[in-house]
């Protein structure tokens, strides 16, 4: 040990002398003019770690002559001689000089820019910010908010959210602000200010919308369908002007969205309808009398009528020039589209030990759900069988399959959720008492409904979480039907379904009245259709 303490002073003079001669090779380097300089910085062993300077009066007059000679060379020498010096200094003094050039180094780009005559891409780059952020620049200084206000950045900010989120087109829509959005500048535009102003209040919107769903507040509105011979409205679907229904009485109504009129009732099936589905040129549907009929959506003209299945016609899906029915004789047949009037049957999938109840499909897969507890998946491309989904203690009466995730409900009064990819069930929601007949997600809920008459509004994103307790699933169970639900279809602001009790329900979630309603519920208002 006492030959290591002995040994310290001569490495220390060895590092300093290698220093110097280091420095002497690097003035060697450079031009005469930094000579006199940097001799200055060799004549002595680099001290590292002291932070002591001369007297005041010899070093102003030393970095007086330091100025002058480095005034009188080039940016590229005085750039060179300046690492030379920093690479001689120690940390501490690294750390100064680093928070003296942070500020130097700092650019108000949003000011320089439009003195550049480049303004557009000042407002490209502010487009970018979200509500807050955007709120924080109109602070930051009066270029700023010039530059958000003449590019109308506030209006940019709702198109781009109103083009992205289907809440906010559906808020657009209903309260007429879409047509302040997606115009140039023309005298019709009101200013940014206007914007700003609404931004704010549409959020407010959104969240009035989110708590009504969550507290089960609704405005409802009840169309009777009452029929002479049977009663029950077996399927619907609805846009924003009409909605189609499917009934017991082997009729096809159509009823405007907003008076709840019927407008048409188009006959010709011999046994119920069971299922439907409906685009801009076709109404295609299922009964009970084993056929499919193509409807011309407009006059409600039959178009073609497929006769396949050898029972009833319990489900259907057509997209993209695809359609797959789905029958109590076991069976799932695939079809072509050509046209309306030209659909030939591409294949037909058997695997199923009991009736098919229903289908679903996208480009990859196509899912069925059977009598026989079990969920399979085909290859859509290749209509070969892909896999098996077991869990369900009793048949499956109804699925809906997105991306790759499938919702199922079963007369094992349970509701499963599974991924496709690995079959794997995911959870299991109970409370429902009786069969879950119908079953809808998007991307924040899933709504079902159940013999029991009651649909309950479920949190997706809590059921696909598998450290949310079971309790926090349910947001709401809305009863106003009297008999079995038997379809439902919703969306951001509404659910529409479907009962035996003859009745097709609208729940408003947007348009609530607060005029002393009690939590989830409010006056119905009531349109009776008494077919002739």
């Amino acid at each position: 040990a006492l030959r290591c303490l002995q040994s310290i002073p001569s490495t220390r003079a060895h590092n300093q002398n290698t220093a110097v001669m280091e420095s002497q090779n690097h003035v060697d380097d450079l031009s005469p003019k930094k000579t006199t300089i940097l001799t200055k910085l060799s004549n002595g062993p680099v001290m590292t770690g002291s932070r002591k300077r001369p007297s005041e009066g010899n070093c102003d007059k030393e970095k007086e002559q330091c100025i002058a000679l480095f005034d009188q060379w080039s940016e590229t020498d005085q750039v060179e001689f300046v690492e030379h010096l920093i690479s001689h200094m120690c940390h501490y003094q690294h750390g100064h000089i680093n928070s003296y050039l942070k500020p130097m180094l700092q650019r108000d780009f949003i000011t320089a820019l439009p003195a550049q005559g480049l303004d557009h891409i000042a407002e490209n780059i502010l487009s970018f910010l979200d509500a807050q952020s955007l709120c924080s620049a109109e602070l930051v200084c009066k270029e700023w908010q010039r530059v958000i206000s003449e590019g109308m950045l506030w209006k940019k900010l709702i198109e781009r959210m109103v083009r992205t989120d289907p809440l906010w087109k559906g808020l657009s829509e209903r309260h007429q602000w879409e047509k302040y959005l997606f115009k140039n500048r023309t005298t019709e535009v009101p200013p940014n200010s206007y914007y700003h102003s609404l931004y704010p209040k549409i959020i407010q919107d959104i969240e009035t919308i989110e708590a009504n769903w969550r507290c089960g507040r609704h405005n409802l509105q009840r169309i009777q369908c009452r029929s002479e011979n049977s009663k029950g409205v077996y399927c619907l679907q609805y846009d924003d002007d009409k909605i189609i229904s499917g009934l017991r009485d082997n009729s096809i109504k159509i009823w405007d969205k907003q008076s709840l009129e019927c407008l048409k009732i188009l006959t010709g099936h011999t046994g119920s309808v069971l299922c439907l589905q409906y685009d801009e040129r076709v109404i295609v549907t299922g009964s009970s009398d084993s056929t499919v009929r193509v409807w011309d959506v407009t006059s409600g003209e039959v178009l073609n009528t497929l006769i396949h299945h050898n029972e009833a016609v319990l489900h259907l899906r057509f997209c993209n020039g695809l359609m797959v029915t789905c029958s109590k004789d076991r069976s799932i047949a695939v079809w072509d589209m050509a046209s309306p009037t030209d659909i030939s049957l591409r294949r037909v999938l058997v695997g199923h030990r009991a009736a098919v109840n229903v289908v679903d499909f996208d480009d990859k897969y196509i899912v069925s759900a059977s009598g026989d507890r079990t969920i399979k998946v085909w290859s859509t491309s290749t209509c070969e069988f892909v896999r098996t989904l077991n869990g369900h203690k009793r048949g499956i009466a109804c699925l809906q399959y997105r991306d790759r995730l499938v919702v199922s409900g079963s007369s094992d009064n349970t509701i499963r959720l599974w991924d496709i990819e690995c079959g794997a069930c995911l959870r299991v929601l109970e409370g429902h008492e009786e069969l879950v007949r119908c079953i809808r997600f998007d991307n924040k809920r899933i709504v079902s409904g159940a013999y029991d008459g009651k649909i309950k509004v479920w949190d997706l994103q809590a059921a696909l979480d598998p450290r949310a307790p079971a309790s926090t699933l349910c947001l709401r169970t809305l009863v106003e039907h009297s008999g079995r639900v038997f379809r439902l279809q919703f969306d951001e602001f509404q659910i529409i379904s479907s009962s035996h009790d003859d009745t097709i329900l609208i729940w408003d979630f947007l348009n609530v009245s607060t005029n002393g309603q009690s939590e989830g519920r409010s006056p119905s208002r009531t349109y009776t259709y008494i077919s002739r």
